[in-house]
């Protein structure tokens, strides 16, 4: 075999409905294969054995799996393999045919002997980077990242052409600016105008160019509202004026974040619009103080409820008697301010009064507070405790599973 040289040759290859055979079903298959199926390739993998990840996909047809050992002739017809056994010998035979059959390989556990090298890889705005080092794997994850953070944050100017006109629905994230997605960041940095809530993340608004217009919507709860038709003529108005428009919410668009209503707006006026959900404090929330939603053995059901309007109120479309018997999880939103409203109709309609509640304030923000009660003791407690919203109340056994540090 002959020895390679560590300087490559970079290309990109087009492996749509193409053969692919990756040799081993290991955790380096597992984060080799995604990739390969995105490319669209036709992959079989030669493995006995593989990893719960990779027999789901061929559970599910996204590849083939022979379960047997490698043999020659598996690579036949093949247009790229990856060798990722865990015995060098079965490695090296792969290389071996790929070579003599002219294909070229990724050899995993030696990657000088193979004739194909995996860089590291990232996706941003349509660019596939990838970075090569000469074998060095750690420094060329570290330079994919700068470079990932680099384009990200603006530091690195794409050149990216103009967004067409249009309306982007983008969830926030609970409030960490961390936690919006990928997509959401990408989107928002491209925007000409920028609608936003009380609850989006405040911090993202400042990594926005000078030319960006940001207009605040704000909703706060129980005060001044900016009317939802005056918000969707604006995301209508702003879009046909020729702006890529994004509307920065809290949480998830969808999840009483009236995002559909703006989606249907949009495209009854025939505007471009697309949707990128974000992470729900309902249960982002909870989590990050240390509240599960659900737990084996504990719960097996999660409601999230709004809390905007009372439980006797006449716009009320809530069945509050049959959430009172239920045994899971109910996570209220909107609803400290009537907190005891909704404790009452619980344990009226046979909640147990000892059912464990925890009310998460300003959840990963930098003022977040859990407070644990009961559900006979909860509405006292928040008012002793001041509690104002954003907060998110679970009610329910898991709301009693602190870790020892709250015990």
């Amino acid at each position: 075999m002959s020895s390679h040289s560590q300087h490559h040759y970079f290309a990109g290859l087009d492996l749509q409905d193409k053969r692919v055979v990756v040799v081993g079903a290991g955790s380096v298959a597992q984060r080799r294969i995604p990739r390969l199926l995105k490319a669209g390739a036709r992959i079989e993998v030669v493995s006995p054995e593989a990893t719960p990840a990779v027999e789901g996909m061929a559970e599910s047809g996204e590849l083939l799996w022979r379960r047997r050992s490698y043999d020659r002739g598996d690579l036949d017809g093949a247009w790229y393999v990856v060798a990722c056994t865990s015995d060098s010998e079965v490695n090296a035979r792969v290389v071996a045919e790929a070579e003599q059959d002219r294909v070229f390989c990724v050899r995993a556990d030696d990657a000088a002997r193979g004739t194909a090298v995996t860089p590291a890889v990232a996706e941003h705005n349509g660019l596939l980077l990838g970075v090569l080092s000469g074998g060095d794997h750690r420094r060329s994850g570290a330079v994919k990242e700068a470079l990932s953070e680099a384009l990200r944050t603006g530091v690195v100017d794409e050149h990216v052409e103009p967004h067409e006109p249009g309306v982007a629905l983008v969830g926030g994230g609970p409030g960490d600016p961390d936690l919006i997605t990928v997509r959401g960041r990408q989107l928002l940095g491209r925007a000409d105008v920028v609608i936003t809530d009380r609850l989006a993340p405040r911090e993202l608004l400042e990594e926005l160019g000078q030319h960006v217009e940001v207009v605040d919507a704000s909703k706060i709860p129980y005060g001044r509202a900016a009317n939802q038709s005056v918000i969707n003529e604006m995301l209508i108005d702003r879009a046909r004026a020729g702006n890529f428009v994004v509307r920065l919410k809290g949480g998830d668009p969808y999840v009483y974040g009236r995002g559909f209503e703006e989606l249907l707006a949009c495209v009854e006026a025939g505007v471009a619009v697309t949707a990128v959900p974000g992470i729900t404090s309902a249960f982002a929330a909870p989590a990050i103080g240390d509240v599960p939603v659900t737990h084996r053995g504990v719960a097996h059901e999660v409601v999230v409820v709004s809390g905007h309007v009372g439980p006797h109120d006449e716009q009320s479309l809530v069945d509050w008697p049959a959430l009172a018997r239920l045994n899971g999880t109910l996570v209220l939103m909107m609803a400290v301010k009537r907190i005891r409203e909704f404790a009452d109709v619980l344990l009226e309609h046979g909640r147990e009064p000892s059912t464990p509640v925890a009310v998460v304030q300003e959840g990963t923000m930098q003022g977040q507070q859990t407070l644990r009660s009961t559900l006979e003791g909860v509405a006292d407690a928040v008012e002793r405790a001041g509690t104002q919203p954003p907060a998110v109340v679970v009610i329910g056994a898991v709301a009693g599973l602190a870790p020892e540090r709250f015990a």
